[in-house]
């Protein structure tokens, strides 16, 4: 059952991430920091459209209007060091702040992050409120969070009209639990918990690899510590994502998603979950409209050059709103 875990068909190669991430510790951060102008002046060569869509994330991600001095509890990038636990939040900061002056400070959390920082500070998820201007997001932990479906060979028609769902589900998340109580046997459902250790028996469950989700028309997409993990790689696939409306986002500004457009929307009590399943198995060219809109949305992530271009733009405006760059 275990091996499930081994199954490396739509995952991010971990192998080459932290091959690549060590590599870049050897080589002195003055070789990127005389590279960082030549970098951003990529941003020249820009449709104006390219410009609007850029600038409009840079602004989502760096909410930062007026100028802060940062306190003595800030740390310079120098200062920060590669820990167990956290190397994935360390190697993607640096991927980017290596371009910049290692003596710039900020305040780096690392983790689950679901308050707002008391200064501005970098981290991987925030609170969706008009409220979070102190939470500046960074793609970090892109290795576990940011995977893509390669290609959904299962033609929607061809799939289950069933909720699939494989997870971890620990006492201090009473929304998860919730979920299983109310849904577990349920004929419309094909649910469970894949935890090693505290396990609640009758929800244990094979686990299940991501081609064999792909065979079911829904996905469950429920946010966890902070958001849904898995989410990213559903609406990138020909299933529907199924979920409240989020109240967590990352990189991939789940707030910005629209309900029953980009993913199939349920109250939080999850009471109306029967009704949204059969509407969109009696309405296939509905559901199948999701999952362009899914598709579409999933597109803005895959440029490689557009993604650099924006970490460093968010890293530099942060640094000029800092009062230090």
């Amino acid at each position: 059952m275990e091996l499930k875990r081994l199954s490396y068909k739509h995952k991010n190669n971990k192998l080459l991430y932290y091959s690549k991430n060590y590599f870049r510790q050897l080589i002195p951060s003055k070789f990127y920091q005389s590279k960082l102008d030549a970098r951003l002046k990529q941003i020249d060569i820009l449709s104006t459209i390219e410009l609007e869509q850029i600038t409009s994330r840079v602004h989502y991600y760096n909410k930062l209007e007026s100028n802060f001095n940062l306190s003595s509890e800030s740390k310079s990038l120098n200062e920060l060091e590669l820990k167990k636990g956290k190397k994935e939040y360390f190697f993607d900061l640096y991927e980017y702040g290596r371009y910049f002056k290692q003596s710039l400070r900020g305040h780096f959390l690392f983790g689950d992050i679901t308050k707002v920082y008391k200064e501005p500070a970098f981290v991987k998820s925030r609170p969706i409120n008009d409220e979070n201007e102190n939470s500046i997001l960074l793609k970090w932990n892109k290795v576990r969070h940011f995977m893509f479906v390669k290609n959904d060979k299962v033609p929607f028609s061809s799939k289950k009209d069933i909720l699939i769902s494989r997870g971890q589900i620990y006492a201090y998340q009473p929304h998860r639990i919730k979920f299983l109580e109310l849904y577990f046997n349920h004929p419309m459902c094909n649910i469970g918990m894949v935890n090693t250790k505290d396990i609640v028996p009758k929800w244990k469950v094979d686990r299940m690899t991501i081609s064999e989700k792909l065979h079911y028309k829904f996905i469950l997409c429920l946010e966890g510590n902070d958001v849904s993990s898995n989410l990213k790689w559903v609406m990138s696939s020909g299933s529907l994502a199924v979920m409240p409306k989020p109240k967590y986002e990352t990189w991939f500004m789940e707030g910005t998603l629209i309900p029953d457009y980009h993913y199939v929307a349920i109250k939080n009590d999850y009471s109306d979950l029967e009704t949204k399943l059969q509407y969109y198995i009696d309405h296939p060219e509905k559901a199948q409209e999701i999952v362009k809109n899914a598709n579409d949305y999933i597109t803005q992530f895959k440029n490689k050059k557009t993604e650099d271009l924006i970490s460093l733009l968010v890293l530099k405006k942060y640094f000029n709103k800092t009062n230090q760059y």
